[in-house]
């Protein structure tokens, strides 16, 4: 294989994607090789890859598919008994743990935190269930998980088991063909604006009353920020009292130009974004996921998905109010937040929301500073979803 002539070569700072780098890890390896090709930023390629993944495209007249990518199944779901310290309930560390103890694989590729840091990303090819326990909770910045493929060839492994977002797994499709595996599971989670550990620090301090305490925090989907802190409290943050000015460019470029929200070709997603508060989202793509879920599914409680309300004029509203960085008053925040909750979009609706606002903002974002790469880089579902909405003139 042609990456193995490049075996003795040393690590550089070589990032083809120039500004647009997510911090993969696939530059970290001798697989940059392949590059061009499966840089989900050089490369935009979901057709071809969901075909090879799930046997066939997303059905754009599904609206569900549409959305939510290639599935067979959707879920709620939470652990019967929590795992202490994972961030919900520890359902994707239960499962990569079960898929370990049962010889299902024999390594997994998590993210633990620095010793010294607990938002700086440390990827590991864990070989112990301890070493995937050490790695729960969500390291909300960008983390080069694919950095450790080396490791797993130079292992000697054959059935490996990936837990990452949409950018690291489109990269690792293209290139699964080349690392060798008899069998490759991947776990997802849905990932929307991350940050450098620079911008996740200011994040933090123009929004969070600690920062400094911060243990972890989710944007939720009763329109809240929430901050976990170390005493154990609950911070709440209105999305719509936000400091858009400050924090409008604090997000990755990557982050801002990618529509990959759902992590459409991992076998298996948990996530939050479809499902009601308190649970969690699980979407089995393909027979792997299946198999993934039904490892775990005697440890958990399930239930089916549901949706409810209109997301649309929420996000034709709030269209106009990021364009414009409109920070409203932490008061008004507070009660638009509370009457869109209590009116707006829940369940699959709010998965709806989340992605026509985000995908509307990255596409803007494409049109405005690549012109260049609107006509390839942006999807045809993404371009369907957005063609419902009405766009600023510039």
């Amino acid at each position: 294989m042609q990456h193995r002539k490049a075996r003795g070569q040393k690590k550089t700072n070589r990032r083809p994607a120039k500004e647009l780098c997510s911090e993969c890890g696939l530059c970290d390896t001798y697989y940059i090789h392949y590059v061009k090709e499966a840089c989900a930023f050089l490369n935009q390629q979901f057709d071809h890859l969901e075909t090879t993944t799930h046997g066939r495209q997303r059905d754009l007249d599904n609206d569900q598919e549409l959305y939510f990518g290639v599935h067979q199944a959707m879920w709620m779901a939470k652990k019967t008994d929590p795992i202490p310290g994972a961030q919900w309930t520890g359902i994707v560390t239960t499962i990569a743990i079960e898929m370990l103890t049962q010889g299902k694989v024999e390594g997994v590729i998590c993210v633990q935190s620095h010793p010294a840091d607990r938002f700086q990303p440390r990827p590991i090819l864990a070989t112990t269930p301890a070493e995937i326990y050490n790695a729960r909770v969500n390291k909300p910045t960008l983390s080069p998980n694919l950095s450790v493929l080396e490791e797993v060839e130079r292992s000697g492994m054959k059935k490996l088991l990936v837990i990452g977002v949409g950018c690291q797994i489109q990269a690792l499709r293209a290139v699964e063909k080349h690392l060798g595996l008899e069998k490759l599971y991947v776990l997802g989670t849905p990932c929307v604006d991350n940050v450098t550990r620079a911008g996740l620090q200011k994040f933090l301090e123009t929004t969070s009353r600690s920062p400094a305490t911060v243990v972890h925090y989710e944007f939720m989907q009763d329109f809240n920020v929430h901050f976990k802190h170390e005493d154990g409290s609950i911070e709440k943050v209105p999305f719509f009292a936000l400091n858009t000015k400050e924090l409008k460019d604090v997000f990755a470029p990557s982050c801002m130009t990618c529509f990959d929200y759902v992590n459409s070709l991992a076998d298996l997603v948990v996530g939050y974004m479809g499902a009601t508060f308190g649970w969690q989202w699980i979407v089995v793509r393909n027979e792997r996921g299946q198999e993934m879920l039904d490892i775990a599914k005697g440890a958990l409680q399930l239930q089916p998905v549901t949706s409810q309300g209109n997301r649309k004029p929420a996000v034709q509203q709030s269209i106009e109010a990021y364009d414009q960085a409109i920070t409203l008053p932490l008061w008004l925040g507070w009660l638009l937040g509370f009457i869109i909750n209590r009116l707006g979009p829940k369940g699959l609706e709010y998965g709806r929301f989340s992605i026509d606002s985000h995908f509307i903002r990255n596409f803007l974002y494409v049109q405005r500073r690549y012109p260049h790469k609107l006509a390839h880089h942006v999807p045809a579902f993404a371009r369907r979803i957005i063609s419902q909405y009405r766009l600023p003139s510039d």
